[in-house]
């Protein structure tokens, strides 16, 4: 008996270690392959301020690579990276290859922010940076407006319950993280980038 109690007791005690070590982790931890198949150690933006985004080519906020692409612009310089991941899952709204992706962003967008081989962001084979960066930062509605209104009746309409996870609901939404490593906001598409410019401007 007092064996079986010690076993629990360790047990609990390495739970709780092992979801305090999830709960440290930073952005520096992960690694992610670049558009071009390169490994990319996110080890390298330590110190700076980071906007996470997964994108899409076809979708309705496309236009927000203009917005990212300006706020990469006026703060690169003061050490902010934005940082793009394509992503397929959402309307099938990125169908082409890492090349199509960053071609159509340069020609039509003036992209120069880093852009992410395509990944997944939910399921199965999501990347750990995105299950990680919506694990701390959990999906806490659109917002206000006729765009929310929207996106939650197409949603709900798939599953009521979708707000109940955390994960990542469509195109475009996006994540800061300090100089810290840490996620400090998400932004949801509704949100455009012009809209978080002061969130940016405290944390440089």
């Amino acid at each position: 008996m007092r064996l079986n109690i010690v076993t629990a007791a360790v047990a609990l005690l390495m739970t709780v270690v092992a979801c305090n070590h999830r709960d440290m982790k930073k952005v520096y931890d992960f690694k992610a392959l670049s558009n071009k198949g390169a490994e990319v150690d996110f080890a390298r933006y330590d110190g700076q301020v980071l906007l996470i985004v997964n994108t899409a080519s076809k979708c309705g906020f496309t236009p927000q690579y203009d917005g990212l692409e300006a706020l990469y612009q006026k703060y690169k310089e003061r050490g902010l990276v934005v940082i793009g991941f394509p992503c397929d899952q959402f309307g099938h709204q990125e169908p082409g290859s890492n090349e199509e992706i960053a071609e159509f962003c340069r020609l039509n967008h003036g992209v120069t922010f880093p852009l992410m081989a395509k990944i997944d962001v939910n399921g199965p084979e999501a990347h750990p940076l995105f299950v990680w960066m919506y694990g701390q930062k959990p999906f806490e509605g659109f917002g206000s407006g006729q765009t929310a209104e929207f996106m939650d009746q197409m949603l709900s309409k798939k599953d009521a319950a979708y707000a109940s996870n955390p994960d990542i609901k469509w195109n475009f939404t996006k994540f800061l993280i300090d100089r810290k490593g840490k996620v400090v906001a998400r932004f949801e598409p509704t949100v455009a980038p012009e809209a978080i410019e002061r969130d940016i401007e405290k944390l440089l």
